[in-house]
C-alpha cells in the first residue's frame, strides 16, 4: 500500500482501507480461483492495483459517469477506480463466470454499491457508456469493433467519452488501423517504477466528436 499512498496521498481514510482490504480478499480467492498468476500476486499493489489507477492520473471522472470494464477478469481495473470514484458507476464485464464471481465476493466484501458484476460478452451489453475501460484484452479493432457502438455521444467530463485502454509495448499500427481519434499516454510520466516503463494508455475517441 505504501506505493499507492505514495502517488495518491490525498486519499481519505475510507479509500485507503477498502484498497488495504484488497489484498487479503485477492490471496483468499486466489487460492480458491486461479485469477492472478503468483508473480503478479507478489507485486499485486504495482502490478494490478497502481496499474489500474494510472486511469484516474488521465481523468477525474466526474460524479454519475458511467464506466463499464471490459474483460475485466477479478476485477482490474474496475474495482481499484470503483473504491476511488464512489459516485460513478462501474459494470464489470467478463464471459467467465469463476472471474465474475470474485468480482461479486470482491464487491460484497468491500460494499462497493457502485459496482455491477455482469457475465457477459462485451457486444452483448445493453445500454452505453460514457467511458469503457479495459487492460489489454485483445487487438485493439477487434476490440472496438466490440465496444464502438457502447459509448454514449457528448460527455460530461474533461476528456471526450470514449475508450481508456492500458496496454504494453507498441500499439500505434493497431491505433493508425481503428476509424477513431485518439491520444497516447505514456505511464512513465506518472510513475517511476520499471513495471511502468513500457506501459501507455490510449484514450479513443469518436472522431465526429473532435
Amino acid at each position: 500500500m505504501e506505493i499507492i499512498r505514495k502517488y495518491f496521498p490525498e486519499l481519505d481514510p475510507l479509500k485507503i482501507e477498502k484498497l488495504e482490504q484488497l489484498k487479503p480478499l485477492y490471496e483468499d480467492w486466489n487460492s480458491k480461483i486461479n485469477v492472478i498468476s503468483r508473480k503478479d500476486m507478489d507485486n499485486f499493489y504495482t502490478h494490478h492495483v497502481l496499474h489500474s489507477l494510472s486511469i484516474a492520473k488521465i481523468i477525474n471522472f466526474v460524479p454519475g459517469t458511467h464506466i463499464m470494464d471490459v474483460g475485466t477478469g477479478g476485477g482490474f481495473p474496475g474495482i481499484p477506480l470503483a473504491i476511488l470514484f464512489p459516485e460513478c458507476h462501474f459494470t464489470l464485464v467478463d464471459s467467465i463466470e469463476k472471474k465474475i464471481r470474485v468480482v461479486s465476493e470482491v464487491k460484497g466484501a468491500l460494499e462497493l454499491n457502485n459496482v455491477t458484476p455482469l457475465r457477459d460478452r462485451a457486444e452483448k451489453v445493453p445500454g452505453k457508456f460514457d467511458f469503457i475501460v479495459s487492460r489489454a484484452v485483445t487487438a485493439l479493432p477487434v476490440f472496438m469493433e466490440w465496444t464502438g457502438n457502447k459509448i454514449k455521444s457528448g460527455g460530461k467530463n474533461k476528456l471526450y467519452n470514449g475508450v481508456l485502454y492500458l496496454k504494453g509495448g507498441e500499439f500505434n499500427e493497431e491505433l493508425r488501423s481503428i476509424s477513431y481519434n485518439y491520444k497516447i499516454f505514456n505511464l512513465t510520466d506518472f510513475f517511476t517504477e520499471d513495471f511502468f516503463e513500457t506501459k501507455k494508455a490510449a484514450h479513443i475517441f469518436p472522431k465526429k466528436e473532435s
